[in-house]
């Protein structure tokens, strides 16, 4: 018996461990929260008078704290009690029920942003049970499980089926639980999960272990830029490019690499990919050469693949693009444009010192 406990206990932390790089989004007060409307019927607990069932109504109200653990309030209405059939008040009793919520599925098989279609919910909690036809209050207790049928291409809408035992606790000498004035009900709940304001119906999720994943590359690639040192070049071969903010000319060698051009100013290639404008690693270590507080000219341009309308866009996009990145560097930026295709420049950005 031991070794069964300890197995299910490995077992359990196993799970929580692999879903611990799983991180939901914290909420506000008033999020994941759902309510709806409950019907159904009950028969005593003792089975000495099944039939007729006690019928009841009532509402449910949801709060959410985590896609594991929630809280419930219900109040129920029992319109007959087949005990005592000469009552003649329409509602015979009310239960007034304070409930925890453990959401079973999340639990022991992980919440990855959208609730499962079929889900299982334990439900445990006291309540306050009132006969109203002698006017006699007693603390009550439910347990049961709701098995619960989500719809919706958000999950918005469920359907629940609770099976529960309602136990009545009032005893003269001491509380205790028996099947003596428990009933035992079966219910069926529609709730409705109110949008959150993250935009969603429920929880949002981050994949924790895949963000650390691309920090580290990140950090790797940073790195590796940091540590590089300019190569020296023997012979280097040049060729201009016309497409600078004045329209001087920029000498660049066969890596792209600017030389100092006629006007004695400094000038920096920045490389694009095929049909992108995303500043890659390349480009960031071109442009964090550049000295902060300086005042930059940009003129992007694009390769001869594709219409003349689109290159003209793409070469605008990686104009702002490098003009975004300088700006958030601390750089002033007096001019980015785009020249459109260039079949001497191809995919670049120059950006060039503004007189």
């Amino acid at each position: 018996m031991k070794k069964f406990i300890f197995s299910l206990v490995m077992a359990f932390v196993a799970i929580m461990s692999a879903n611990a790089q799983i991180a939901t989004e914290n909420s506000n007060a008033l999020d994941n929260i759902a309510a709806g409307v409950t019907v159904g019927a009950s028969t005593p607990l003792d089975f000495n008078s099944v039939f007729p069932l006690n019928t009841n109504v009532g509402v449910k109200v949801q709060k959410d704290f985590t896609p594991v653990f929630g809280a419930q309030i219900e109040a129920l209405a029992f319109l007959n009690d087949n005990h005592f059939a000469d009552i003649k008040t329409l509602v015979k009793t009310t239960n007034l029920g304070f409930n925890g919520v453990v959401n079973l599925s999340n639990a022991f098989c992980g919440y990855n942003g959208t609730p499962r279609t079929f889900e299982v919910s334990a439900v445990a909690g006291l309540g306050w049970l009132r006969a109203w036809d002698i006017k006699d209050n007693s603390l009550s207790a439910k347990t049961g499980v709701d098995l619960a049928l989500n719809l919706g291409k958000n999950k918005a809408h469920s359907f629940v089926l609770t099976p529960a035992v309602y136990w009545n606790l009032h005893k003269i000498d001491a509380i205790q639980f028996t099947k003596h004035g428990a009933q035992l009900a079966l219910n069926l709940t529609y709730m409705y999960h109110f949008k959150t304001s993250n935009g969603t119906h429920h929880f949002k999720t981050y994949d924790v272990g895949a963000m650390i994943s691309e920090i580290d590359r990140l950090n790797g690639a940073l790195a590796e830029c940091e540590s590089r040192e300019p190569k020296v070049v023997e012979k280097i071969v040049v060729k201009e490019v016309p497409v600078t903010a004045d329209g001087q000319k920029v000498v660049v060698d066969e890596k792209g690499t600017p030389v100092t051009n006629d006007t004695d100013r400094d000038a920096w290639i920045v490389p694009f990919n095929n049909n992108s404008a995303y500043l890659n690693v390349e480009a960031h270590f071109i442009l964090n050469q550049i000295s902060r507080n300086s005042v930059v000219d940009i003129v992007a341009t694009a390769s001869t693949t594709g219409t003349d309308e689109y290159n003209q866009k793409l070469s605008e996009w990686r104009a702002q693009s490098v003009a975004t990145y300088l700006k958030g560097r601390g750089i002033k930026v007096n001019s980015a444009v785009g020249k459109g295709k260039n079949p001497e420049s191809g995919r670049v950005a120059i950006v060039t010192m503004a007189k």
